[in-house]
């Protein structure tokens, strides 16, 4: 991608992977799908997905079929390292490879694994967006550490996902970063 949208008009994902959600991937889909429809409504034209297991790839993949309606949509994949998600199972290496194909861009943050390859990623995405989308369940890890950075940057606005089975909750929150 030559021109890389200015932050304000950058939004990025985070969220747990399907073995750490606590609910089925369908409510968080359609909260995603809600989300991203929002995020457009609000001029958002560029989305970066950590091409992760679960709500990464989820999120990329709605935003590649809003791209098919909206060509000046674009999806960045920010990939913590060389030879991430290679050798996943479950259909999650080959959903990978697909996104990691039709992406506008990608963007390896580092050559090769270490352990600070995932939070390097991480920053990377909140440093280049004005909007975080999470779905978050309150479990320590790579969600929380991206949205605790995002909160000390003070330049991210972080609208989680509202992941309550239906009714038992008020919708979606959009919370703005304490200071």
């Amino acid at each position: 991608m030559k021109d890389f949208p200015d932050r304000p008009h950058c939004c990025c994902f985070t969220g747990h992977r399907p073995e750490k959600l606590e609910i089925g991937p369908d409510l968080v889909i359609r909260r995603l799908d809600e989300a991203i429809t929002a995020a457009i409504g609000r001029g958002y034209t560029a989305f970066i997905s950590g091409a992760a297991k679960g709500v990464d790839l989820w999120a990329a993949e709605l935003v590649l079929e809003r791209r098919l309606s909206r060509p000046e949509i674009r999806l960045v994949c920010a990939v913590p390292y060389q030879g991430f998600g290679l050798h996943w199972k479950g259909g999650h290496s080959e959903l990978f490879a697909k996104v990691i194909w039709e992406a506008d861009a990608v963007h390896y943050v580092c050559d090769s694994y270490s352990r600070s390859a995932y939070q390097r990623r991480n920053e990377w995405m909140v440093d280049r967006s004005s909007l975080l989308i999470a779905a978050y369940t309150g479990v320590s890890g790579g969600t929380r550490n991206t949205i605790e950075y995002a909160r000390k940057q003070d330049a991210c606005e972080i609208q989680y996902l509202e992941l309550a089975a239906e009714g038992q909750a008020e919708e979606g929150r959009l919370r703005r970063p304490q200071g």
